[in-house]
């Protein structure tokens, strides 16, 4: 059963990094991170700062177009995918997913699209406007909330 871990208050787009750098440290490989929120909620933005504490200043752009970037990390690849144009939840196969869900680290914007294909062992952080700032809801299963908890 996914519970809430942790909610938080992002005050502008470098505290919507930071939340992705304070995640970084907690991820091995298969797991699986799902960004949720409207266009413009900072998906991309938290995704960009979880790679680039993992890899240094890197560039990290939206994949809106390619529909996947991957990285190269010290311990497994980073793959992350924006599946908003995607149509059917079966073209995800396609985008290499079934080798990132193998070794690598999966980020997923608009994870909606592939619902059926989720097993609910993922951390999901769904990003929401309010005001001029952000909040931030991640949920889990225990096993996340024991990894986040301890920090």
């Amino acid at each position: 059963m996914n519970r809430i871990i942790k909610t938080v208050v992002l005050a502008d787009e470098t505290a919507t990094q930071a939340l992705g750098a304070w995640i970084a440290p907690f991820l091995r490989a298969g797991d699986i991170i799902l960004l949720k929120g409207d266009l413009g909620a900072g998906k991309t933005c938290l995704a960009r700062g979880l790679i680039c504490s993992l890899l240094g200043d890197t560039e990290v752009p939206s994949p809106t177009y390619t529909l996947v970037q991957t990285y190269t990390a010290p311990k497994f690849e980073v793959w992350h995918f924006d599946l908003y144009r995607l149509k059917n939840e079966i073209d995800v196969w396609e985008l290499g997913i079934e080798e990132a869900l193998d070794d690598g680290v999966c980020l997923i914007e608009w994870p909606e699209r592939i619902d059926g294909l989720l097993n609910g062992s993922e951390l999901t952080v769904a990003l929401n406007k309010k005001d001029d700032r952000r909040v931030a809801v991640l949920t889990g299963n225990n096993d996340w909330k024991a990894r986040l908890n301890d920090a």
